[in-house]
């Protein structure tokens, strides 16, 4: 299915972005996987869309059935723009994570309410190719969406810690010890390779975003605890994503509020480029994106 295609209109929907050991959804019903083609190139995967109770839900697993795409390789646009194309309004982000601070434990849940962008190597943005846009990022994460993975988390019987900073390195290659050490007189909460540009672009499509992050390790700089290893991340893995699927269930029901915190106004005056001076391939090819502001002729403009 083309982005073209794809069904924006009509009931919105839940994106659950599935990460390391998240591969599928159980409970979804009426299940269908979806390809979709976007002006970005392909996404990770086909998209799971079916319910869950009385909600419209779309997964994607971010590195593909079978864990195939590394973190520098996901094309994240793509994913983005195919969530929305397909009508996602609220997106939640399963992520599996380092702790960088002693009282955060392996298996703890944390819901970061920041991003620090480590990357090197990775296309953060939609604009470009002459249109220019620049969304306020001072608080990336829907703190709508952040209220409910907390209160689904305790209930779940997690020790859920709100709030903190998500550093985002490249990777593939965890920390060296030298690395950790710094990350961790910066004050970041919890380290992962793929929160970014996912929240950059989840914001510039509008979408209310929030992340689920999940600990297995303490990194490499716990003096009393092992040197992270991928045994130990897969061990922790399983119990973790068991964890959160049963946080989930118990999130998606309650999502449908409205958003106080404008994030679906995101690009209300983001675009400073001269619409007169749109080129016209970047014009189309941003057309989900800049429809409501900028209608195509014939076409009034949508509040």
């Amino acid at each position: 299915m083309s982005a073209a295609r794809a069904k924006a209109g009509g009931e919105p929907a839940l994106g659950i972005i599935g990460g390391s050991g998240l591969y599928e959804m159980e409970g979804i019903e009426d299940l269908r996987w979806v390809r979709v083609r976007t002006p970005f190139g392909d996404p990770s995967d086909a998209y799971g869309m079916g319910r869950l109770g009385d909600r419209r839900v779309i997964f994607l697993p971010r590195h593909g059935r079978g864990h195939r795409v590394t973190p520098s390789e996901i094309n994240y646009r793509a994913n983005i723009y195919g969530l929305k194309a397909l009508g996602a309004r609220w997106v939640i982000s399963v992520s599996a994570v380092g702790s960088m601070k002693e009282e955060i434990h392996p298996l703890d849940l944390v819901i970061p309410d920041q991003f620090y962008d480590h990357t090197r190597r990775r296309v953060s943005t939609f604009f470009g190719d002459g249109i220019v846009g620049h969304v306020g990022m001072a608080d990336p994460v829907c703190p709508a969406l952040g209220d409910l993975l907390e209160t689904g988390g305790r209930e779940a019987g997690g020790r859920v810690h709100r709030g903190g900073t998500y550093i985002c390195i490249e990777g593939p290659q965890f920390s060296t010890k030298g690395e950790s050490q710094i990350y961790r007189r910066w004050g970041v909460s919890v380290i992962g390779m793929t929160n970014m540009p996912e929240a950059k672009l989840a914001r510039e499509a509008e979408l209310c975003y929030a992340t689920l992050a999940l600990a297995t390790d303490y990194d490499v700089w716990h003096e009393s605890h092992d040197a992270v290893t991928v045994e130990a991340v897969v061990a922790n893995l399983r119990k973790n994503v068991a964890t959160a699927k049963v946080v989930l269930r118990r999130v998606i029901p309650r999502v449908g509020k409205a958003c106080r915190a404008g994030c679906g106004d995101a690009l209300a005056s983001a675009v400073i480029t001269d619409p007169r001076l749109f080129p016209p391939r970047t014009r189309k090819r941003l057309g989900l994106l800049l429809d409501r502001y900028f209608p195509p002729k014939g076409k009034g403009r949508r509040g």
